[in-house]
Formats: structure tokens, sequence, C-alpha cells
């Protein structure tokens, strides 16, 4: 059981008790097991909590940009030392192998947190223009809808450009991984309060989109409100974010493409495509889950593919490579798409629908790779999110560069080439926010986000930061730098 209880709230510098005694069960896909029960809030926590945070910003907002800095850090040495914990917070309600969840959920999500604190000083700097002074102010009270499959990532990517920027804010955590979103409210309560803070700059309520992230969407008391989620869930909240105008900045799905050019090592570039493919067992909005590879070469890059997918490991042990998906309802999702790959006429060449050997309990998909996919099939176009990989063959580079960018998201894209210059030329090419070259892995210090229906906005870097100020012209009847 979770050493934390999570049936609380957190508003205007105060641990609520659960007053209305709704609950949400948050259970360990990998055993299936309820690890802790989880508050479920109502528009009167939204409402509350809203007003707590509209109470701090003017103080908050005013605030030195070397104390926020200092705060930024403090938060961060707080997160190392808590690092265990945050570990064992994603593993056991995401299903994440706890020597993956380390490296790949916590370590980085720290190291992020700690960046933030170089970028404060943007509200205290002036950019100077012809007759007028341009400024950059916080935004106000924002509102944020954390996602499941990195809960830890996406919420340092908010909540630390907020408090750079800042900003004030409400936190909803996803119902099915919010127990790291408690250890946090500990952490930042506590160096809010060393720092004298006023109540209200942070707080935490738990609940459904349905119901919570909804309230917040549609609060007007809300300047700014970030998800991050599937598509079709984001253009719910643009909806009810739209009759107040409020900025809106989402971080959605997406159906990466990955190709491989002739010149490539075939071997390396396949080991790299599969292996994203099936970490985090698939759940990544940025997953390259389209491989395409030359026609010639095809036949290769399949029986490759096949083995290195064979020799993955499933399971919570310290060598497997993936877990269970994230729940029930998921695992009966991905499988769905699976089967509906097979009924399109795609040749499955190992995974499946069977529940793998040994693993009746817990929520596991095998991995799964289809060959013969051509881009207008289903399962090349919709986002699956799961350990599922497409294999495309292409006939020369520009029909590559036509496939890849081919769909309606643009989050993420790879290029495998014979070098970094030939991998550049194609990378230009596609129409996604980013781009790996022949191997490049994910990386704090490059903004992160998509074209098209991924979203809009960045997250992390200095722009990510920027995404949560307003800017402000002032204006002279004299130019101001004479």
């Amino acid at each position: 059981m979770s050493n934390v209880n999570l049936n609380k709230f957190y508003i205007d510098g105060q641990w609520l008790e659960n007053t209305n005694g709704n609950t949400l069960d948050v259970i360990n896909p990998a055993t299936e097991d309820v690890v802790a029960q989880v508050a479920c809030g109502d528009t009167e926590q939204v409402n509350s909590a809203v007003a707590a945070a509209k109470k701090a910003f003017p103080l908050w907002s005013s605030t030195p940009s070397k104390t926020r800095s200092e705060i930024i850090q403090k938060i961060a040495s707080e997160m190392e030392y808590r690092q265990d914990e945050l570990v064992a917070a994603v593993s056991q309600t995401m299903g994440c192998p706890e020597h993956i969840a380390s490296w790949l959920q916590i370590e980085g999500a720290i190291y992020a947190m700690a960046l933030f604190a170089e970028h404060t000083g943007v509200t205290e700097t002036q950019e100077q223009g012809d007759k007028c002074i341009i400024v950059k102010e916080p935004i106000g009270v924002c509102g944020f809808i954390n996602p499941w499959n990195f809960p830890l990532h996406q919420f340092v990517g908010k909540v630390g450009a907020a408090l750079a920027a800042g900003c004030t804010m409400v936190v909803k955590p996803s119902e099915q991984t919010p127990w790291q979103d408690f250890i946090m409210t500990e952490i930042i309560a506590s160096v809010l309060a060393d720092f004298n803070a006023p109540a209200g700059v942070f707080n935490l309520v738990p609940g459904t989109g349905v119901v919570v992230g909804d309230a917040l969407s549609r609060h007007q008391d809300i300047d700014m409100i970030s998800f991050t989620g599937s598509t079709g869930a984001g253009i719910k909240v643009a909806q009810a974010a739209a009759p107040t105008v409020k900025r809106v900045m989402q971080e959605l799905g997406g159906k990466s493409p990955f190709i491989i050019t002739q010149d490539a090592n075939l071997a390396d570039a396949v080991k790299y495509g599969v292996e994203d493919v099936m970490l985090n067992s698939g759940q990544s909005c940025n997953t390259l889950s389209r491989m395409l590879v030359p026609q010639a070469q095809y036949d290769e890059a399949v029986t490759l593919a096949k083995t290195v997918a064979k020799e993955l490991i499933l399971g919570m042990t310290e060598d497997a490579f993936l877990g269970p998906v994230s729940s029930k309802a998921h695992q009966q999702r991905v499988l769905s798409y699976i089967k509906l790959g097979i009924d399109e006429g795609a040749r499955l060449i190992c995974g499946g629908i069977e529940t793998p050997a040994g693993y009746e309990k817990g929520f596991y998909i095998q991995p799964t790779i289809f060959t013969d996919v051509h881009n207008k099939m289903r399962i090349a176009q919709e986002e699956i999110f799961g350990p599922v990989l497409c294999m495309i063959p292409y006939q020369n580079i520009d029909e590559a560069i036509e496939i890849a960018n081919d769909t309606p998201f643009g989050l993420s894209s790879a290029v495998f080439a014979k070098d970094d210059a030939a991998a550049f030329n194609i990378a230009k090419k596609i129409r996604a926010g980013q781009c790996m070259i022949n191997g490049g892995e994910f990386n704090y210090l490059a903004p992160f986000g998509g074209y098209k229906q991924s979203g809009n906005g960045r997250e992390f870097t200095a722009m990510g930061v920027e995404e949560f100020l307003e800017t402000k012209a002032v204006i002279f009847t004299t130019n101001t730098s004479e």
C-alpha cells in the first residue's frame, strides 16, 4: 500500500480532508491490486483552489526572480532526496519496472526541474524598441491536467515552467497515477513555506477529467490551461476553454515516423526503432510507431526487428524491458487495435492478442510487430499507444518523406542515415516538432511540442517558460533609448 495519504486535497497552503467521501481506486497494473485510494474532487474544490491561486498571484508574481530560482533549485534538491519514493510511486501505479522508471521517469524530471531555475529572469528583462519598452509578465492563474504515462515528467514541464514565470496554479493529477503528485505537493509546500511564499501558489485537486478537468478548463479565473493527453480529450479541453478565451497549451497524440535510409546501418537502426516503440510499453506520445524501410532492405529489416523484439523481457524484474500497460481498459484498447491490424491484412510477425505466457495476472501485452503495412491502414494512422510497431516499405526517399508526413499528427520523428548531415536534410522536410537523428534521445535542453493535431505550444527550455508569459508594450512619446 501507498505510504502517502492520497485521500485529501491541497488548497490555499493547507491539506484538506476529503469530506465528500468520493474516492477512486489506484490500481497496480502489474498485480491488479488496489494500492491506494485517491480523493475525487468536484467543482467545490476547484473553485476554492482557483480562488486561492488568484489571491496569491499578485504577491507571488512580484517575487524577485532570484528568489523563484532558489525555490526551484530547492525543489529539485528535495526531489533528489526523495527519488526512491518517486520511483516507487510511478512504478506501482503505472507498471513501469523500477530500474526503467528510475532513469526514464524520474532522473530526467529532477534534472528538468533544476533547469527551470535558470529561466526565472525573463520577467525582469526589457527589450528596447522605438519609443517603446517591451516586457514579459506572468500570465496569471494556470490549470494543469496531467497524463498517466509520464506523470512526473509532465508535472515538472508544467509546474516548473509556471513557477519560473511567476504564475500560480491548480494541478489535477491523472486518476491512474496520482501518487507522485502528492509527494511533489509535500515537497513544494515545504519549500514555499521555507521562503514565506503566499499560500495558494500551488494547489492540488485530484479527480476525474470529466469533472475536475472540465471545471478547470471552463473556469473564468483560470488564465491558462495546459493539458497533456489524447487528441480527442484535448479537443474537449479546448472547447470548454473557448468561451473564456483563455490560453490553451496542449501536448497531444502522435504517430511518429522513423525513416531508415538505404545507406544507414540497418541493424543499429532497426534495434533503435524497435526498442523505442517497446520502451514504456509503447505508452509514449512521441514513440516511433511507424518504421519506414527501403523496399530492397525490407525483408532483412523484418528479420532483424523480430529478433530484437523476441529478446525483450516482459515483467517487473531487474532484467525486464517492458512492464504491463496502464490499465485493463487500456489493455483492451490496444488489443483491439492488434486485432484490427490482423483484420486489415497486415502480417503479424511477433506478438499478438494472446496473453503472454506466465502473465495471466496484470495487464500485459506481447511486443507486437506488423509488417506489410501500408499507410492508409488505421493501424498506421491512429495512435495505438501500446507496444505495437508498424513496418512500412518505401521505394525512394521522396516517397518516404511523403509517407512520414501523411498523418494528422506531428509530434516527433526520426531519421537514420549514413551521417548526420544526410539525416538532417531529410529531417528538415518532416512536419514534426522534433526529429531524432541517428539514435538521438529525448533532450531536456530542446523544446518539446508538436505540429498539427499533436498540439500547440512548447514545453521545457526557455521556450517552455515563455508559454506562461504575456507580452506588454509600454509606449512613450519619445525614444526611450536616448
